[in-house]
């Protein structure tokens, strides 16, 4: 069996930290950057070969992304809990926060099925570079088309979250919990169900959601909000269904990298969600956009003409 080394840990981790929330596919950065490589990293991060500790480090590391999301909306998820246990205590849904609860507790519903049901045979099948390759392209070319389809094709943003009469006192969080429970609970299930198309790799869970947020006339700071809200029970729960093998036989001899690896993707995965609640107070998705059709066919490119 191959053998994982510490920078090799801590590079993953950074590059999970920071593709798990950036619109461009961690999955499918994990599996195109140590192929295109290659050498010892494609030999060691091949998450398809038998043996391979790759995967089980990707366990770790994604509890690690999770748990910066957790730090960073540590707020909202203090209310969203308070919200789900006076509203079960209660037996109603009236405040914004008990709303808030059960809208994510709905949207995470279908991917959390189809995790289940299609995880392994996605990953099996399609967790090849070169169709990786061509699934991030695709990824670019549907974040390109909601761009331009909301705006009308005239290349201008979308104005930005509106504050309503008798909201000025409230802070940006709370002003954004309100926006969010707007949505219908059939909105939400879809926004949540277009995390599944995630489960190809190469096809980014924040892109998707935040596109399908966008279409269901959310802004693009109030889809992005939503989508790290979301993706954090999703990526914690499919992570803690492996850690058990992580603490069996299969982690053994991989800790020490495992830990390495967590820290480096917690430290990125908290920059990151930072930088982009920012980013999407004025900005759009055109960038990553660009960047993952571009990565994506030179990738496939290389992988086949190479």
């Amino acid at each position: 069996m191959s053998v994982l080394t510490y920078p090799e840990a801590i590079g993953v981790g950074l590059l999970q930290g920071v593709t798990e929330l950036f619109p461009v596919s961690s999955l499918g950065h994990s599996i195109l950057l140590p192929a295109l490589l290659g050498g010892h990293w494609k030999r060691d991060l091949d998450v398809s070969a038998d043996g391979s500790p790759y995967l089980n480090v990707l366990i770790g590391l994604h509890l690690a992304t999770a748990l910066a999301l957790v730090v960073y909306f540590r707020r909202d998820w203090v209310r969203v809990a308070r919200g789900l246990v006076t509203s079960i205590r209660e037996r109603r849904i009236v405040t914004v926060e008990q709303k808030l609860a059960w809208l994510l507790i709905v949207a995470t519903i279908p991917v959390g099925i189809a995790g289940l049901a299609l995880d392994h045979l996605f990953r099996s099948t399609l967790g090849k570079p070169v169709p990786t390759a061509v699934f991030l392209a695709l990824n670019g070319i549907v974040l390109y088309l909601t761009e331009q389809l909301r705006r009308g094709g005239n290349g201008r943003r979308r104005a930005g979250a509106s504050v309503a009469p008798g909201e000025e006192h409230l802070d940006p969080d709370e002003l954004s919990d309100r926006r969010l429970t707007r949505l219908t609970y059939r909105q939400a299930v879809w926004i949540g169900a277009a995390q599944i198309l995630a489960l190809c790799p190469g096809i980014s869970r924040s892109g998707s959601t935040i596109s399908a947020g966008i279409f269901r006339g959310l802004s693009h700071e109030d889809s992005a909000r939503f989508a790290f809200l979301l993706a954090t029970p999703v990526i914690a729960a499919a992570a803690l269904l492996k850690v058990p093998s992580l603490l069996g036989h299969e982690g053994d001899g991989i800790r020490g990298q495992v830990l390495a690896g967590s820290a480096a993707a917690f430290i990125a995965g908290y920059v990151a969600v930072r930088f982009l609640t920012k980013y999407f107070e004025t900005r759009t998705l055109t960038p990553f956009a660009i960047y993952c059709t571009v990565a994506g066919l030179g990738s496939l490119a290389w992988l086949t003409l190479g």
